[in-house]
């Protein structure tokens, strides 16, 4: 006969392992799969190695404001119940260390791996059962009459089918990610056993990745690959807009780092992203001042405020710039600092799914209950992290999102 659990949480990364350990110290027999050969390969790779696991900066009163989805305050009741402090008082109690970097950024003084034997011994402090590496072929809901024929099956919703057989649980817990880093093993399981119940899935697409662009347009800057400067980058309009200040990198195939991988969540398909490649300065002001006083080239006068490579990368693509500066007409240095300042570009695609750190998109939160994650269309299925329509800003958030749902979810259980 089939083994009976309170509760099977499929999805052994944060969000699994964070639900499992507190709903099995609550009581509950709980048995937690995941298909992988590790646990939690995410949060061992994220942040260099030393996880990013939260941010202290998140406003708890207005949450919504990290985070993109359809529904953006769907995630206010889960975050403003479980925040960053809640976290930070669980890592004190297992001796862990912690640093933070900048805005509020908070990482592993030592390594990822403490988090995760912190995560392991919150489960074992519960008896959790774990199943790893199993696979679990399919999960269907069991209709009363089944559920009553037979002891084993009493008070169960669900039957789950995995390698290692058949198990039945009143609850089912989906805490399996999204498509990125497939190589670790990510799937979109969880958003296919979402539209198996019914509900609406939003369309998947890698978020916080690199951004590309195609060779013909790229040409003149593949040189630039490797260098690195604080930009202000911004893309779309009203309410769908996005922008920051953050750290963009040059690479061969278009472009990275902090701000792009930011600005990538809000772009969309066919649109322009803009960037001022010198944010805290006016460079009009900076090249008519220098125009008065240096014979210099324009581009050794530009890179007193941009990297060198850079300053030559760019003066070369107009005849114009390429001449000592008390020499450039003021239309020419105009449309110069306007070219830094105002620079528009027109990605051609992504790194994707194998560079993405998130997948936004999954399964639609207008059907989910913000207080405890359960679904609206089967009860006693609860979806959890990285699988729901909820997609945080670089630096902790997804993370903190990952302890707030996983929370959210263990208190309802």
């Amino acid at each position: 006969m089939p083994h009976h659990y309170d509760v099977v949480i499929i999805g052994a990364g944060a969000a699994g392992l964070f639900c499992a350990g507190l709903a099995g110290q609550r009581g509950l027999k709980v048995l937690l799969i995941d298909h992988a050969e590790k646990v939690a390969e995410k949060i061992r790779i994220s942040g260099g190695g030393r996880a990013n696991f939260t941010n202290r900066d998140l406003d708890v009163r207005a949450p919504y404001k990290y985070f993109i989805s359809e529904n953006p305050r769907f995630c206010r009741s889960a975050l403003s119940r479980y925040t960053p402090e809640h976290f930070l008082q669980l890592m004190q109690k297992h001796g862990i260390a912690w640093h933070e970097k900048h805005k509020g950024q908070l990482f592993c003084d030592r390594s990822a791996e403490d988090l995760i034997a912190m995560l392991l011994a919150e489960c074992a402090a519960g008896q959790v059962e774990r199943w790893q590496p199993c696979k679990v072929h399919s999960v269907r809901f069991l209709q009363d009459k089944q559920a009553a024929s037979s002891i084993e099956y009493r008070g169960s919703s669900y039957e789950i089918n995995s390698d290692k057989g058949i198990v039945t649980a009143a609850k089912v817990v989906i805490a399996t990610g999204g498509l990125s880093i497939p190589k670790i093993g990510a799937t979109d399981f969880g958003q296919r056993i979402a539209q198996q119940f019914g509900h609406r899935i939003v369309p998947l697409r890698p978020a916080l990745v690199p951004l590309t662009f195609d060779e013909q347009h790229w040409a003149p800057f593949v040189s630039l690959a490797g260098v690195s400067l604080p930009v202000q980058i911004s893309t779309g309009e009203g309410k769908a807009k996005g922008q920051f200040d953050e750290d963009l990198l040059f690479t061969h195939r278009g472009l990275s780092g902090p701000a792009v991988l930011q600005i990538s969540s809000y772009w969309q398909e066919h649109s322009t992203v803009r960037i001022n490649l010198s944010p805290t300065q006016d460079m009009s002001a900076v090249l008519q001042t220098a125009k008065q006083r240096s014979r210099k080239l324009i581009a050794n006068e530009l890179a007193t405020a941009l990297p060198t490579r850079l300053a030559d990368t760019w003066t070369a693509r107009d005849s114009a710039w390429q001449r000592p500066v008390n020499e450039a007409s003021d239309k020419a240095l105009a449309a110069l600092a306007d070219s830094l300042q105002r620079w528009q570009i027109t990605p051609n695609g992504s790194e994707g799914y194998k560079k993405a750190e998130v997948t936004a998109g999954g399964v639609d939160t207008r059907e989910l209950s913000s207080q405890s994650l359960e679904s609206q269309k089967s009860p006693g299925l609860y979806f959890i992290g990285e699988v729901v329509d909820v997609t945080g800003w670089l630096g902790g958030y997804n993370f903190q999102w990952a302890w707030a749902s996983a929370h959210a979810c263990a208190q309802a259980l």
